[in-house]
């Protein structure tokens, strides 16, 4: 039940990264537009950024959040892959085990886990304030 700046009971959030050591969590009930510090109860490193996480809040206080553990189950069952986005302000990290698409109309790039990466549209532009460059094994033009 959230009442104002209050909370009372488990929040999922998502553990965004780690700032001076400190964990970094988003949860719907935020009112930041922002990760906010957290403090936890179990072990997290860098391996865990992305994965929900259970939230409890010192006094009810949505503005001090306390991780009190890592999701570990797919309540769904199944071997889920979903893919960890991170974001700290500064850089945003999307990893996916086998393939991330982007799509937009026309447009879109594709990542393949074996490094294949396409680029489609109906114009593609290139522009470089110096030096552009195309390197690889063999480069075909048309």
């Amino acid at each position: 039940m959230d009442v104002g700046n209050r909370t009372d009971g488990v929040v999922i959030g998502l553990l965004m990264g780690f700032r001076d050591g400190v964990p970094l969590v988003v949860f719907p009930s935020n009112e930041q537009d922002h990760a906010i510090p957290a403090r936890a109860l179990t072990p997290l490193s860098g391996d865990d950024n992305g994965s929900e996480v259970a939230l409890l809040f010192e006094d009810g206080d949505i503005a001090r959040p306390l991780i009190i553990g890592r999701i570990i189950d797919d309540p769904r069952g199944g071997d889920r892959q979903t893919p960890r986005i991170v974001s700290d302000g500064e850089l945003v990290k999307v990893t996916a085990t086998h393939r991330i698409e982007l799509r937009v109309g026309r447009s879109s790039i594709i990542m393949e886990k074996d490094g294949h990466i396409t680029i489609r549209g109906t114009h593609l532009v290139s522009h470089a304030s110096a030096s552009n460059r195309i390197r690889g094994g063999s480069i075909n033009l048309n």
